[in-house]
């Protein structure tokens, strides 16, 4: 009993003890957790405060950097249009006709009709020689001929009573044959004086000098008075034909099947003629006909175009650009040449975005012509592309763009 009693009162003394040790862990631990709170809260506010500050800094690094300035560039805005595509030649001035005016007979020049630069019709008079000596070598004729057709007259009325006598017996056959050579001989002297006379006459109209051509007649040749001949080699004076005026080009060969279809097909085709430098277009024609044959040497053909030239503005010799018009794109998109830039993977442009930076868009050129480019693919209508200043751009660069308008017209660049 009294190991009971002591046992009891261990296990009761035990017990106190655990329950007065549990109080005490338990107060461990909460602190700890709460430490751990502390630190985590602490570690927290530390990085909310680096972050808050950091994005403080990086606001006023902003604020103080200089901001990058925006590129200046020109652009345009693609429009719709049709484009004229042309073949570009140099070309020569011809006339149709060209005529040196020369004299048939020898003489003096008694008078002159024209004056320098004239522009004069067929049959207009230009010089008058002295006609007096045909005129006298004309009265001449006339007084030969006279004589001869009363010779002949009287040969033939003997030949008449010859051939009555010889009927009658009276005559022998060779007197009839006598009289009858006479009377032919009288009358091919009458036909020569004939020849004569038409002679005289047409040296008189030769003395009266006419503008075999319509045209403009250049510098006189010749003066009042000078002695002129049949056999001179310079000639009076030199007409030639300027409307209409023709321009004589050379295509090359690879292009001659483009001109044959279209001429064969019945459809007339528009020749332009600029000056040299493309600024001034001369004259508009139609094409006439090409040559028979290529150039071998240059690999060419001539062909022949055909201009009204109402004001003379074409000039026999002249050098001029010729443009002959092939085909005509319809409703294409159109942009400015220089917009189109060139890279080894394609062309592209530059594209103005509505917050003023730019892109590269590859784009499909249709055709070039002149100053401007259709644009096949890549590009729709509307849009802004930089024409000028694109050695400075990159893909989002800022741009102060300078608008330009896009010529629709067929202004040519020089060659």
């Amino acid at each position: 009993m009294f190991d009971e009693v002591t046992t009891g009162a261990q296990a009761s003394g035990q017990t106190k003890a655990n329950y007065s040790a549990t109080p005490a862990a338990s107060r461990t631990r909460v602190a700890r957790a709460t430490d751990w709170r502390i630190w985590a809260i602490g570690i927290l506010i530390l990085l909310i405060v680096a972050y808050f500050w950091r994005a403080h800094r990086a606001a006023i690094e902003a604020a103080n950097k200089p901001m990058r300035p925006m590129i200046p560039v020109s652009a345009a805005t693609s429009q719709r249009g049709d484009l004229n595509l042309f073949l570009t030649a140099i070309g020569t001035v011809t006339p149709f006709n060209t005529a040196t005016v020369k004299t048939r007979v020898d003489g003096t020049i008694d008078q002159i009709f024209y004056t320098e630069g004239q522009t004069v019709k067929q049959g207009d008079r230009l010089v008058q020689i002295d006609p007096r000596p045909f005129e006298v070598a004309l009265m001449q004729a006339q007084g030969q001929y006279a004589k001869d057709l009363a010779t002949f007259e009287n040969a033939r009325i003997t030949f008449e009573r010859d051939k009555v006598l010889f009927a009658q017996g009276v005559i022998a056959r060779q007197d009839l044959d006598n009289q009858e050579s006479l009377m032919n001989q009288a009358r091919g002297a009458v036909e020569s004086d004939k020849g004569a006379i038409d002679s005289a006459k047409l040296n008189i109209t030769y003395s009266r000098i006419t503008a075999p051509i319509s045209g403009r007649i250049g510098l006189r040749l010749v003066d009042l008075g000078n002695l002129v001949h049949a056999t001179d080699t310079t000639g009076i004076a030199v007409i030639t034909q300027l409307q209409p005026i023709a321009v004589i080009f050379a295509i090359p060969e690879d292009d001659i099947p483009k001109v044959v279809a279209r001429m064969t097909s019945g459809q007339p085709m528009t020749v332009q003629v600029w000056d040299r430098e493309f600024r001034k277009q001369v004259s508009t024609g139609k094409l006439l006909t090409f040559d028979n044959q290529i150039d071998q040497t240059t690999g060419t053909v001539k062909l022949k175009a055909q201009f009204e030239n109402p004001d003379y503005a074409l000039f026999p010799s002249q050098f001029v650009n010729a443009r002959l018009l092939i085909n005509t794109m319809q409703n294409a998109v159109l942009v400015p040449a220089a917009a189109v830039q060139k890279s080894p993977q394609g062309s592209f442009v530059w594209v103005v975005k509505a917050d003023g930076t730019v892109m590269q868009r590859g784009v499909t050129v249709a055709a070039t012509q002149g100053e401007l480019s259709a644009i096949a693919s890549g590009l729709v209508l509307g849009e802004t592309v930089v024409t000028d200043g694109v050695d400075k751009l990159q893909p989002g660069a800022k741009v102060n763009a300078h608008m330009t308008n896009v010529a629709l017209g067929d202004r040519p660049t020089a060659q």
